[in-house]
């Protein structure tokens, strides 16, 4: 057992800690493969509603047969076609889900790009992973919140470790990568973006007296089909080779964080949650290592007012 996991137990945090989650709300972004689709199969095992936010309709379609055939005809799952990668997309999808769905628990943040290996711009014009990792999902966050402030809710942030093998903070001169675009550095700047965003959107939540929870999570070394769907070969190699060692782990465990942060009472807000074992790339759940330069507050400020201009939403909260 690590000696950081103390709240959990040897084991961790695990599903069996779940109650019963009748009448609760979870909106999942990416929910249709990998820890997504886990952490959905986990939340409606317990009687939850899932809202799935996904890209491709047809995945997403057999994601939710799938679904009703392991939980019965009435499992409450059902999906709104959003591709964060688009602005106006995201702007839609969240239009349809404050129609449809009169109450959020929790928002989670689990869809995500990576390792892209040729330098992409969105058709807003942002560096491929930086618009689909934390732009759509700020604008998202910022056009639900007031529901899930209604609600009580929280907002879960689905991190990396990937976020310190980069730069350490935020390149703003040239956030589009326009020269020397590597695909680790670019994606180790996306999601350490989605995190000062979180860390960011909890010091502005106090300010404003508001109660909406915000954790961050990661889902440690999971095999999940990120790496397959946006990856170069080389790099889809070298994670198949991983796979198969002790070092990755499940995509249902990978998705074990970000249920707990969704759903657990008594965790910290300013921390990062996700396996505690070697290198904190598997082994039981519970609050990891998270470093300053995360939550350092000039950049963080300078990112959300960047965010607001390049992506012409402004956040009330």
């Amino acid at each position: 057992m690590n000696v950081k996991d103390t709240q959990f137990g040897p084991k961790g945090w695990t599903p069996e800690q779940l109650g019963s989650l009748a009448g609760k709300t979870f909106v999942i972004t990416g929910a249709n493969a990998g820890a997504g689709f886990e952490a959905s199969r986990i939340l409606l095992s317990k009687g939850a509603k899932v809202v799935m936010l996904n890209r491709n309709a047809d995945k997403s379609t057999v994601a939710i047969a799938t679904l009703k055939e392991e939980f019965g005809s009435d499992a409450d799952v059902t999906f709104v076609r959003m591709d964060l990668a688009v602005l106006d997309s995201v702007r839609e999808a969240a239009a349809e889900v404050m129609e449809q769905v009169p109450q959020i628990d929790a928002l989670i943040c689990n869809a995500a790009i990576a390792q892209v290996p040729t330098r992409k711009l969105t058709q807003d014009g942002f560096e491929s992973q930086l618009g689909t990792n934390h732009y759509g999902h700020f604008v998202l966050c910022g056009m639900l919140f007031d529901r899930i402030e209604a609600s009580q809710g929280r907002i879960v942030v689905v991190a990396s470790l990937g976020y310190k093998m980069g730069l350490r903070t935020i390149q703003f001169d040239d956030m589009n990568w326009d020269k020397n675009y590597s695909a680790n550095p670019a994606y180790s700047q996306s999601k350490l973006a989605q995190m000062m965003f979180a860390y960011e959107l909890q010091d502005r939540i106090r300010a404003e007296h508001k109660t909406v929870e915000v954790y961050v999570c990661h889902p440690g070394s999971s095999a999940t089909s990120l790496i397959k769907t946006s990856g170069g070969l080389t790099t889809r190699i070298m994670f198949k080779l991983m796979s198969l060692s002790p070092m990755v782990q499940s995509a249902e465990k990978g998705a074990y964080p970000e249920v707990m942060c969704a759903t657990q009472g008594g965790l910290e807000q300013r921390a990062l949650y996700g396996p505690t074992g070697r290198m904190e790339w598997v082994g039981p759940v519970g609050k990891g290592t998270l470093e300053s330069f995360a939550y350092e507050k000039s950049v963080m400020e300078k990112l959300w007012k960047r965010s607001e201009q390049e992506t012409g939403f402004s956040w009330t909260a």
